[in-house]
């Protein structure tokens, strides 16, 4: 307690009473027995000891007049004369107040058990009514600032009352009463509130993390809700983030490095306390946890935790196809299709836009799949609304590409020209109803080019690079590779080489590559081993840069490790430098041990050292491993049509199944004309040699199935 004879606290008594006025003034409805009684029931208990304590002690008097402003004040503000209650409250002197409260530290133990005191009559245990009313006169203080406008002035008052309960709690808080632990919790979830509407984001950060670091004794509820608004804050707050406090951080801890990190981690405590049973289901906890995990590439994260979510919470077939884009965007796109399909089959959802989108997107990436897409697809047109232009766009593209896909694994070539033929009418469509969707535009010049259609296929690779700006890599490659098709080899390089300066540094491995291959058809072999060295690097950067273990680390683009030194295997071996082609084969093997690719080459240079029976067998093992290899396919039927006649039919054979797979071929239809001629086919094989020859005019440095 105080001394009584201090000047400062004699001087309070003056100023209270000519204030008493003031506050009847201010509010006059209240009669004076009511504001008394009210005092008897909010005060210790005891109006006997309350009136001996104003007889005994000058300070007695200071604080029933706290008191009693306290009360005046939230009678108003619960009539909501908001202003009104704020001239009363402006009237409490908290510190004084406080002082009446605060242990002194000149009490211990010691002397109060000579007096003979209970433990519950020490100073830290003194009854906290008084207490209780005048801090939630200034949390409502604060509160009525608030509701003015005054966001700074209300965050400096909310602040005064965890500091005074921190000063008379220095050693935590303990085992307090209801009332003011109310207060106490209120005031905590205000403080950073008020900081982010007076715009002082920094004190906001550092409020919530005090808030939920600090001994405050917060139930479940409201450090669920301080918790949910704190990631809220971090993730579209636009905040300045800074690191939390190393010293409010326990050994081994983890210690978030951004805004998106420390948010991801509260909504994940947030899932654990529902988990555990302490706090009730909110689903937009997930809504904001899957933008956070979004942001971050984690959509594996993400699906995990939709799996953990027990059933009842959210519908299957929505939570199937949200389980369905996370895989999806994970690159999973088989374990995507199972989920999608689920979702659509006839008893669930079979009608579903969107997933039957999904599905169609999915389906059109894979050639085994292009059927089942189709489906997928027209299901898409023929259920979009007419007025809804664009989802019948995007489905007619989708139904072009699955077509374009399955004209490649029909064997009639009757049946691949309808094929192209629906799938070039589809694509017209799509773009009819959406002429500015650059990807439209792309798939459509990649469709052009494999139907050899050169000069279509350059005029959407121009669009597509004026539709991007030049920044999709894409784009360049196809341009490079139309014109490579047409023998302009300089033309397509000045294209690659404007490519390499207008993309990142990580999307450049594809366009490296087709620029090794330009310097090979144009008889410049050293500089194309310069582009793979170039390459080699590249690859080395991007494995370095995302600390991946794997040798065989793929790049953004697609580009890894086997397939450049693939690449110089084959280049040396077309050389006539087996000691380096060998070199370059191990380093391969050591990447990937069967390759179809890789064995092909050996069974190469075998047949270039004249060892035929050790040739055919590395391209039979080739074979077994990709039963759809064509480059071995190819290579056996060469290799069987000089054994003799009696070898004839089976390297038609072996020729025949490569065209199926892959119809622009050059080098299959020359072989096959070969054994035409050599079986006394004259017509047929001046029809494969026209074949040949026509597509050496229109032949790429690389196949545009490159570009799907």
């Amino acid at each position: 307690m105080a001394d009584p004879d201090d000047g400062a606290d004699a001087g309070e008594v003056g100023p209270a009473e000519t204030a008493s006025p003031a506050v009847v003034e201010a509010d006059p409805s209240p009669p004076a027995p009511a504001t008394e009684g009210e005092l008897v029931n909010a005060g210790d208990g005891s109006t006997a000891q309350a009136g001996a304590s104003s007889s005994s002690n000058p300070e007695g008097l200071s604080l029933n007049y706290e008191e009693a402003r306290a009360l005046l004040g939230r009678l108003e503000f619960q009539k909501g004369n908001v202003e009104a209650a704020l001239r009363v409250f402006d009237g409490i002197d908290l510190q004084a107040a406080i002082q009446q409260f605060q242990p002194s530290l000149s009490d211990k133990t010691p002397s109060d058990a000579k007096k003979g005191r209970t433990k519950s009559e020490l100073p830290s245990s003194v009854p906290q009514n008084p207490a209780c009313l005048v801090l939630e006169a200034i949390y409502l203080k604060s509160l009525s600032l608030q509701k003015l406008g005054k966001s700074a002035e209300a965050a400096q008052q909310c602040k005064s009352v965890l500091d005074s309960v921190e000063s008379m709690f220095q050693n935590g808080a303990p085992d307090i009463e209801p009332k003011l632990q109310e207060t106490v919790n209120k005031s905590v979830e205000l403080l950073p509130e008020a900081w982010k509407q007076a715009g002082s984001y920094g004190e906001a950060l550092a409020s919530y993390r005090c808030a939920l670091l600090g001994l405050w004794n917060l139930d479940d509820e409201g450090c669920t809700r301080i918790q949910k608004r704190f990631s809220v804050f971090l993730l579209y707050g636009c905040v300045e983030w800074s690191p939390p406090s190393l010293a409010s951080q326990a050994d081994g801890s983890f210690v978030p490095k951004n805004n998106v990190e420390e948010a991801i981690l509260l909504l994940l405590i947030l899932l654990r306390r529902w988990y555990q049973g302490k706090t009730h289901w909110d689903p937009s906890v997930m809504e904001h946890l899957t933008y956070a995990l979004s942001l971050c590439g984690e959509s594996l994260v993400l699906a995990r935790h939709l799996e953990e979510v027990l059933p009842g919470i959210y519908p299957r077939t929505e939570r199937w196809c949200t389980l369905a884009l996370c895989y999806y965007a994970a690159r999973e796109k088989d374990t995507a299709l199972n989920f999608v399909r689920k979702s659509l089959n006839k008893l669930e959802n079979p009608n579903d836009i969107l997933a039957l989108l999904l599905a169609a997107k999915i389906c059109s990436t894979k050639s085994h799949l292009a059927s089942e897409g189709v489906e997928y697809a027209k299901r898409v047109v023929s259920n979009a609304e007419p007025s809804n232009a664009h989802l019948k766009s995007v489905g007619l593209h989708f139904l072009g590409s699955c077509l374009g896909k399955k004209s490649k694994t029909v064997s009639s070539d009757y049946q691949r020209s309808l094929l192209q033929a629906e799938t070039m009418k589809s694509l017209t469509e799509s773009i009819a109803l959406n002429r500015y969707n650059a990807d439209l535009i792309f798939d459509m010049g990649v469709e052009y080019a494999e139907q050899r259609n050169m000069n279509a296929a350059l005029r959407c690779a121009k669009e597509y690079i004026e539709a991007t700006g030049g920044s999709v890599s894409k784009g360049w490659r196809l341009l490079a590779l139309i014109l490579s098709a047409q023998r302009r080899y300089s033309e397509s390089e000045v294209a690659t080489d404007a490519a390499l300066d207008e993309t990142s540094k990580w999307d450049q491995g594809s366009l490296l590559r087709i620029k090794a291959k330009l310097k090979v058809a144009q008889s410049s072999p050293m500089e194309a081993v310069e582009a793979y060295r170039a390459l080699l690097a590249l690859v080395q950067a991007q494995k370095n840069s995302s600390g991946s273990s794997s040798t065989a680390a793929e790049g953004d683009d697609g580009i890894n490790e086997f397939e450049i030194w693939q690449g110089l295997a084959n280049l040396y071996s077309s050389l006539s430098y087996w000691r380096d082609a060998e070199i370059c084969l191990q380093k391969a093997r050591a990447l990937k041990l069967y390759s179809a690719a890789t064995l092909n080459t050996e069974g190469y240079m075998h047949q270039a050292r004249e060892q035929t029976k050790d040739a055919l067998a590395s391209y039979m093992n080739a074979l077994s491993t990709d039963l759809e290899h064509v480059p071995s396919k190819v290579a056996v039927g060469a290799l069987l049509s000089n054994q003799g006649p009696r070898y004839l039919p089976a390297a038609r054979c072996f020729l025949s199944d490569a065209l199926r797979v892959e119809p622009t071929n050059r080098m299959a239809w020359l072989f096959l004309g070969k054994v035409h001629k050599s079986d006394g086919r004259i017509s047929d094989a001046a029809d494969c040699f026209q074949a040949a020859v026509m597509l050496e005019e229109s032949d790429p440095v690389e196949s545009f199935s490159s570009l799907s």
